[in-house]
């Protein structure tokens, strides 16, 4: 039927019943009070012998930062009760202009855009603070916050317009499970989280903001297993059917699939803008030199040909050079893979323009089809 529906776990919700948040659009807990599992601690007990306490078994922190199935925790009833109306706050008026919008705020932070970036791109830095300094009054309702930490979520709005973010964190996290997870690395659980709220904004009829820093999916057996393929399809799957305007910024590297997954132009995009930092290929110089020359080197000893070490790393630097240079967003902007490169500090006046010339056209509905859940 398309109606936006919240729910709020504010008590113990069992069983059947269980199901009912998760199949919301949107879900809350709250700390000390919700708990939410298919059964509680002492039927679990009696079924398999297992001992756990209510907490650990369906808490609050459990189902927002293990499982991930529930998308926000709070403290108190009242924050839980705040949180619906602010949520319902950046939902537009069916009746008005296409996206809601509101008096513009400029960012809070004194810290600038310039000042985030790191000079070494492989080196990582908090991607919240950027976005702090991008968003008006600096503020972010975050989605998912404690899961799949190395992408970020969130409501905000830019220039007033209401946008949901979802952009790549370069921080290296650990998550509640213990697994230590690279920044601007795609996993499984990020790939499950910004899928979900893709198909969240699509249905609130809320603009998309992708900020790209990515080097890619986790690759290993251990991500294999844990199906990371069906996981990125699922957000592939997810930004390539979404009909809301998507407006895409790469502001450092946009390398292999994680361009797809973050809405590389292959995935049409309103407007795809790079800052002069970002670098776009299937993957980086290092890793693309290192591949090719070992295939370079493979064919020629195949042949008879001895390569000393000199020739070999020589090989590598040549084909490095070559492939940076042409990673470069000047590169891509002359072969139209990019639409501009643009000043960091336009970056919310290109975003806002993007999302007022969208609202003329009129929108349509999404349909992912089979979706690999």
């Amino acid at each position: 039927m398309g109606i936006l529906q919240i729910a709020a776990v504010m008590g113990s919700c069992v069983a059947g019943g269980a199901y009912l948040p998760i199949m919301s659009d949107e879900s809350l807990i709250v700390e000390g009070t919700g708990s939410i599992f298919l059964a509680g601690p002492y039927l679990v007990q009696a079924a398999i012998g297992e001992k756990v306490d209510k907490e650990t078994l369906g808490g609050a922190q459990t189902q927002t930062e293990i499982s991930g199935i529930i998308d926000h925790k709070v403290e108190s009833d009242q924050e839980c009760l705040n949180k619906i109306k602010k949520l319902m706050a950046d939902v537009p008026d069916q009746l008005a202009f296409a996206f809601q919008r509101t008096q513009p705020k400029p960012p809070l932070t004194e810290a600038t855009l310039y000042e985030h970036l790191p000079e070494d791109r492989s080196k990582p830095y908090p991607m919240d603070e950027l976005l702090h300094a991008l968003v008006d009054d600096s503020d972010i309702e975050w989605y998912k916050e404690g899961y799949g930490q190395t992408i970020l979520c969130g409501y905000a709005r830019i220039d007033g317009w209401s946008v949901g973010i979802v952009a790549n964190n370069r921080e290296v996290v650990k998550s509640k499970s213990g697994e230590m997870q690279f920044g601007g690395v795609i996993y499984s659980d990020s790939a499950d989280k910004a899928a979900r709220f893709v198909m969240l904004c699509n249905q609130k009829k809320i603009p998309l903001v992708f900020l790209h820093d990515v080097s890619g999916f986790m690759v290993g057996k251990r991500s294999e297993h844990g199906g990371i393929i069906k996981d990125g399809a699922k957000l592939v799957n997810a930004v390539s059917n979404s009909t809301v305007p998507k407006i895409t910024v790469i502001v450092g590297n946009s390398y292999g699939a994680g361009n797809y997954a973050m809405c590389g132009k292959a995935y049409d995009p309103n407007v795809i803008v790079a800052w002069p930092s970002a670098r776009l290929a299937v993957m980086g110089g290092s890793q693309a030199a290192n591949v090719l020359a070992q295939i370079q080197v493979t064919s020629r000893e195949r042949k008879g040909e001895t390569l000393d070490e000199k020739t070999k790393q020589d090989m590598i630097d040549e084909i490095k050079a070559r492939y940076d240079h042409q990673t470069t967003p000047y590169y891509a902007a002359a072969r139209l893979w990019i639409d501009a490169i643009i000043d960091p500090k336009e970056t919310r006046q290109v975003i806002s323009l993007a999302i007022e010339a969208a609202g003329y056209a009129p929108l349509k509905p999404q349909n992912v089809g089979v979706f690999q859940v």
